[in-house]
């Protein structure tokens, strides 16, 4: 008989141990059927589950711990299982629901089992040879140090600490190797593509099984069949129902803020930030902003431009004050390929997806030469009223030059991006996002600028722009910031009346 299969007629002979149906004997879903049987296959070591919050995650992983320290389908000599948790309160969560699946088992095993509380949480079995034990610990990596586990149980690895969340995965995964052991990693989803847990799910390895619950981003936030595929147990009765999600959906919607992100963050599994403060706009309040249909070109055009470097992407946004269009275009350097770029910034194949979308274009090899990037942004501009090109001056000196190369005549704002004007622009911007007065098409270059764009205070609460983590491109952003920014105090300036002429 396979592991798989003795695995699932072992959970199955266990009753739930705590919550509405307490007492009742555990029936899998397919989901669960799904993940233990990609868990446990024969070519297998790390299996791979992101699911929303509440779908018995845990529950199923500590299942699954018990079986192994039972010796249900691995007949190891001293067997060790590892329940490693981000903190300790979480690792006796998982020591608990294993714990209390024991008091369903036969009395005889029952009696062979020691429970230890101090100086660590464990559970030992003395039968069948004895030595066997399932022990819980916290994300420190020197705790891991020296063991040898025949199974590990990562709990909620999307939100352990970065430094010590990798060390201990790293001793937990050298660790199996001793045994031939396997890894069980499961988590709501991370808060961002370059998270360790996001890269499991992402880069595609021989030996590890990966199974998602993750809607694609976008969509309104109480969408029903999005909730289900996040929450595949809501309909089997595991977790939350689907009238109760629907229900906190539209509550998180209309308290928006901190409430929305972490609702879209646990609940619908979905890969963002759960901290909101900081952030220049949630996604949910730059969607607001996307239309599928723009207002015209009417009036005159606003250009921001954000100069980058080698590695970093150059962009130029486009608005039109009057109707509240807003446009966008990123440039990377063309060595290397778009492909490369989006695996060592962690996105995977985003950049090739925008540019398929026409939202992202390379130009020159190593970097972009700005006068034939410029000459290009302005024919995308002709024959529009260009009111004013806005710049970071830190890179006047070149911009200029490359104004004068490409034959571009227009009136030129320099605007600082340091606490004094960034603090006025970042501001602005705002205003004008949250007054309906930003309007653009759908853009994943967008999307993804935003989630990487937040807003550093300093004592005197004045703001600016940064990136939320090192390989974030926030360019298209940064430009979006400076032509709003400006096409709103055009706005606000008094309009000179006409004065009447006698003759």
């Amino acid at each position: 008989m396979k592991p798989a299969t003795k695995a699932m007629q072992f959970l199955q002979s266990l009753r739930i141990p705590e919550g509405p149906n307490a007492g009742q004997p555990v029936k899998l879903a397919p989901f669960q059927r799904q993940f233990v049987k990609g868990a446990l296959a024969d070519d297998v070591n790390v299996a791979v589950l992101s699911i929303g919050r509440g779908g018995a995650k845990t529950a199923l992983a500590a299942g699954i711990g018990l079986g192994a320290l039972l010796g249900e389908w691995d007949r190891q000599p001293k067997r060790e299982i590892l329940v490693a948790a981000r903190t300790r309160d979480q690792a006796q969560i998982a020591w608990r629901f294993v714990a209390g699946f024991c008091a369903s088992l036969p009395d005889d095993i029952q009696a062979q089992l020691i429970f230890r509380r101090s100086p660590r949480l464990e559970i030992e079995f003395t039968g069948d040879g004895g030595g066997h034990v399932l022990r819980a610990i916290a994300a420190d990596g020197k705790s891991a140090l020296g063991s040898a586990p025949t199974l590990v149980l990562m709990d909620e690895r999307g939100h352990w600490a970065m430094d010590k969340g990798n060390d201990l995965e790293a001793a937990l995964l050298s660790g199996l190797g001793k045994r031939n052991g396997r890894a069980l990693i499961i988590s709501t989803s991370a808060a961002d593509d370059t998270h360790p847990f996001s890269r499991w799910i992402d880069d595609a390895q021989p030996g590890v099984y990966v199974q998602e619950h993750r809607p694609a981003p976008g969509l309104p936030v109480d969408d029903r069949e999005s909730l289900m595929l996040a929450n595949p147990g809501a309909v089997h009765g595991i977790g939350a129902g689907i009238d109760w999600l629907e229900s906190q959906a539209r509550r998180a919607a209309a308290q928006g803020g901190s409430a929305l992100t972490a609702f879209r963050l646990y609940n619908r599994n979905e890969r963002i930030s759960g901290e909101s403060r900081d952030l220049l706009l949630t996604v949910d309040e730059w969607m607001a902003c996307e239309a599928s249909s723009l207002p015209d070109r009417d009036g005159p055009c606003v250009i921001g431009i954000d100069l980058g470097g080698s590695a970093s992407m150059t962009a130029a946004a486009f608005y039109w004050p009057e109707t509240g269009r807003l446009e966008c275009l990123g440039t990377f350097p063309g060595n290397p390929t778009l492909a490369d770029r989006g695996a060592a910034d962690g996105v995977s194949g985003r950049y090739v997806e925008m540019n398929e979308r026409g939202e992202l274009s390379t130009l020159g090899d190593k970097t972009v030469p700005v006068a034939p990037w410029l000459a290009e942004v302005m024919r995308l501009a002709e024959g529009e009223n260009i009111a004013a090109l806005v710049a970071d001056r830190y890179k006047q000196a070149e911009l200029a030059e490359a104004m004068d190369r490409a034959g571009v005549s227009c009136p030129v704002i320099w605007r600082g991006m340091g606490w004094r004007d960034g603090s006025e622009d970042v501001e602005r911007f705002r205003r004008a996002a949250f007054d309906g007065l930003v309007k653009a098409r759908p853009s994943l270059l967008l999307r993804s600028a935003f989630a990487d764009a937040v807003c550093l205070k300093d004592p005197a609460n004045n703001l600016k722009l940064a990136k939320a983590r090192s390989k974030g491109r926030i360019d298209a952003v940064a430009a979006s910031v400076l032509a709003v920014a400006e096409g709103a105090r055009m706005q606000a300036r008094p309009k000179r009346k006409a004065r009447m002429m006698w003759a």
